[in-house]
């Protein structure tokens, strides 16, 4: 005889015939539901905060006081150290009708000028003379003039050295001696170096050789129309006008030492007459007088003239 269990839709676990295996999948199903239960109350559970040490560690009493008391100090004493600068010198107030206050007496101790008593000169009178060379050109004109005189200074006293030991003693700018309306230009005859129209026509004087420094004489009296340390190729020259025999006649000395002429522009000069000393400046190659004649503006041999007129 066998046993038969017959399992019935409504049977439970208590019922006699139900299987083991469905209490079994009851009891899993049951731990399953209590899991998921524990693990939804830990995830809906609040998390703590993690406190500071300031939560953990409340400020004392004192520090509290010290800070108050440091913020108190700043703000009474930078406003009075503001107020301090912007107070002017004189803004003390000071009780009327004591005397002049503070400000009367410095603005009555004041310096002031009046420069309306003062004569000013006007820009536009400044002279281009009164200041100094500025360019290029200006400074190598200003070197070559100083040269210049130093070059004169030194030919001028051997010109003098020269001239006395040559006459014998005496002042060099003394007047040439002799007689007559028409004289001799030097103190000697000197030697004749190239004539009257020489060099194929454009020597249009006659040169005399003779030492430098040597004094040089007007040939008459005259007129003094021409005075310069630079004539060209003359160099340092003079040109006389004279009146002789209803002629006007100009004579030209030329090569003369820098810095040795004695007349200047308009100056009336006498016969003999001392115009500057014998040098080589301008075209020259030694120390002479180039010497010319012209009677009413053209050209004559001056040795000529100066035969006729008895001084040859």
């Amino acid at each position: 005889m066998t046993d038969s269990f017959e399992t019935r839709r409504d049977a439970s676990d208590g019922t006699p015939n139900a299987p083991a295996t469905r209490r079994a999948r009851r009891e899993m199903e049951s731990r399953r539901i209590k899991d998921r239960g524990m693990a939804h109350s830990a995830s809906t559970a609040p998390r703590k905060t993690p406190t500071t040490a300031s939560q953990k560690q409340p400020r004392s009493g004192k520090s509290i006081a010290r800070s108050w008391a440091s913020t108190a100090i700043v703000g009474l004493v930078v406003p009075g150290l503001f107020a301090t600068m912007a107070l002017p010198s004189y803004a003390t107030p000071e009780a009327a009708g004591d005397g002049p206050s503070s400000y009367d007496i410095a603005t009555a101790s004041a310096q002031t000028l009046d420069a309306s008593g003062v004569a000013v000169e006007p820009a536009l009178n400044l002279v281009r003379d009164s200041y100094g060379a500025t360019t290029t050109e200006e400074l190598e004109a200003a070197r070559e003039a100083a040269a210049a005189e130093a070059a004169a200074k030194r030919a001028a006293e051997q010109a003098k050295k020269s001239s006395s030991s040559n006459a014998g003693g005496g002042n060099v700018y003394s007047a040439i001696a002799g007689d007559g309306a028409v004289r001799w230009p030097l103190p000697s005859r000197g030697t004749i170096g190239d004539g009257f129209m020489s060099r194929g026509g454009s020597h249009e004087g006659v040169d005399i050789l003779i030492a430098g420094g040597t004094p040089i004489g007007a040939v008459a009296d005259g007129v003094v129309v021409t005075s310069q340390e630079s004539y060209g190729g003359y160099g340092v020259a003079v040109v006389v006008e004279h009146q002789i025999n209803g002629q006007t006649v100009t004579s030209t000395y030329g090569h003369m030492t820098y810095g040795s002429r004695q007349v200047s522009v308009g100056q009336h000069v006498s016969a003999g007459q001392v115009l500057g000393l014998v040098g080589s400046t301008g075209r020259s190659t030694a120390n002479h007088l180039h010497l010319e004649i012209r009677i009413n503006g053209g050209l004559v041999n001056p040795l000529s003239w100066l035969s006729a007129n008895g001084a040859y």
